[in-house]
């Protein structure tokens, strides 16, 4: 059963706390050319949607388990060996956070999460929800309801960290206060912007405290 009167913060990972997005341009143009697709159009589409999603769009069904795979086996390598760090703030930031008030909503997979945490050594939250735990990924309310019923929050207390439109349209549609980070101008519709996550931190803390 939801606690009426505890708040908590749920981010997004990828261009909101791990600083990862020319990585992860470089890994969909090296899939698009492996099917004769135009890299920028594949990753206009990835920038707002799963995985699964993405290759959905652009490959007919019987090729798409191949070429999903061949995407997993790619960011898999990159977790490993690829050049990426988190942004400013981020590691203060979720080690001043209370065990159980925050979470992890993101459009990637659960163990390159936790493998990019690590290198990074960030802490890992119990609660992530990722592209393979909701059937329907951001911009729809699932993944992030899924959130708040893990950590047994109401959805109007929770308060979601963004980048992506997508993103913010989904934590909206959940019922939550949404606050973007790191870009210079904000997403249509947040309800607060900051142009770095470093800026938002003394506000997340005082939200959750």
């Amino acid at each position: 059963m939801p606690e009426p009167d505890r708040t908590a913060v749920l981010f997004d990972v990828d261009g909101t706390l791990v600083d990862a997005g020319e990585n992860q341009r470089r890994i969909w143009a090296l899939w698009a050319d492996l099917h004769g697709l135009d890299s920028e159009q594949v990753y206009a589409l990835a920038l707002r949607s799963r995985p699964a999603d993405t290759v959905a769009r652009f490959l007919p069904h019987p090729a798409r388990a191949e070429a999903l795979e061949q995407f997993q086996r790619l960011e898999d390598d990159d977790v490993r060996e690829g050049d990426y760090q988190a942004f400013a703030g981020a590691g203060r930031l979720l080690r001043e956070l209370e065990a159980g008030r925050w979470a992890l909503v993101t459009a990637n997979i659960r163990r390159r999460v936790e493998g990019r945490f690590r290198r990074l050594e960030l802490p890992i939250p119990p609660v992530i929800v990722d592209a393979e735990s909701t059937i329907r990924g951001k911009p729809d309310p699932e993944p992030y309801l899924a959130a708040a019923t893990a950590l047994q929050i109401v959805p109007a207390r929770c308060l979601v960290i963004e980048d992506s439109q997508s993103g913010v349209s989904a934590g909206i549609a959940a019922g939550m206060t949404v606050w973007s980070v790191n870009s210079a101008t904000p997403p249509y519709g947040t309800h607060r912007h900051f142009r770095a996550l470093e800026d938002a931190t003394e506000d997340i803390i005082r939200f959750v405290a």
